[in-house]
């Protein structure tokens, strides 16, 4: 059963805010993006200037981010939502830790993109996360997410665009194609994917022009789980069932946390990071 987040977290509040500088170019890249294909794209309004009350309780470390940028829909679906209003702690969250240890960047019932938050409120790495609650590393900040959201958009526009689509009056075949394209791009690598999903999207493989389809949707190395006294870690919180180092992990290494080998259900683990969300540790809730 779904705990109900409260309307306001206590977030830590010692990081400084990620400078509005360092994200501008790919702010505008998006902006820009968004303004060339209304057709298909479109850009939440920033909380600067949003002129209706939102219920988000966002980190104080993404406020300069988020004055400029709440979101971007492709086709009406919400493909990057930087102002989750509501939140949840099952599905794809039912291991994460306390709600302040992460921020969500795109969810769906099953699958989710998650910025994890250190001790201080500073942002860490970008984590998926899948059915098999997995977790899949991203990107090493919000920045370099936001860069490869805008790559996997960009590249999903230009297939769209070679698309004919006089019989499709309605858009409805230009939507499911979107979908396939984008998850082709980006999802799919972060969130994983089982063999039918892969047939489906075989269209869209198809059809899709841009970055190598191997080189988007490769699959990383995996990091094991270690026994805390053996790993040679030193500091690590008290409690720690297993540790996860993933300080020297690529792109595209992932934990497989539901195959943790502890006593009792795994389902009742939690997981608890630091070193800008790179070392893990599990927990029992």
């Amino acid at each position: 059963m779904s705990t109900p987040m409260p309307s306001s977290l206590p977030w830590p509040t010692e990081a400084p805010a990620i400078p509005l500088l360092t994200a501008r170019p790919v702010l505008d890249r998006i902006s820009s993006l968004a303004r060339t294909h209304e057709q298909d794209v479109t850009l939440v309004p920033g909380l600067a200037v949003n002129e209706e009350e939102i219920a988000a309780d966002p980190p104080p470390a993404l406020e300069q981010i988020l004055d400029e940028l709440s979101g971007i829909e492709l086709r009406g679906i919400p493909v990057l939502n930087l102002v989750i209003e509501d939140r949840t702690d099952v599905g794809p969250y039912t291991l994460l830790g306390a709600a302040t240890t992460f921020y969500p960047l795109y969810e769906t019932p099953e699958a989710a993109v998650v910025l994890t938050i250190d001790d201080d409120g500073a942002p860490g790495v970008v984590y998926g996360i899948g059915e098999d609650l997995a977790l899949r590393l991203a990107a090493p900040d919000l920045i370099a997410y936001l860069e490869r959201f805008a790559d996997a958009l960009d590249a999903t526009l230009n297939a769209l665009a070679l698309r004919g689509d006089e019989s499709d009056p309605k858009g409805v075949a230009r939507t499911e194609a979107a979908q396939e394209l984008i998850d082709l791009y980006l999802f799919t690598a972060l969130v994983g994917e089982d063999e039918e999903e892969d047939e489906a999207d075989g269209t869209a493989h198809a059809a899709a022009e841009g970055p190598a389809v191997e080189d988007v949707i490769g699959e990383g190395v995996s990091v094991p789980l270690q026994d805390p006294a053996a790993s040679g870690i030193s500091g690590l919180p008290e409690g720690a069932l297993l540790v996860a180092d993933l300080r020297d992990a690529p792109l595209g290494a992932h934990v497989d946390l539901i195959d943790a080998e502890v006593p009792g259900d795994p389902l009742d683990l939690r997981v608890a990071w630091r070193e800008h969300g790179r070392l893990l540790t599990l927990h029992t809730s």
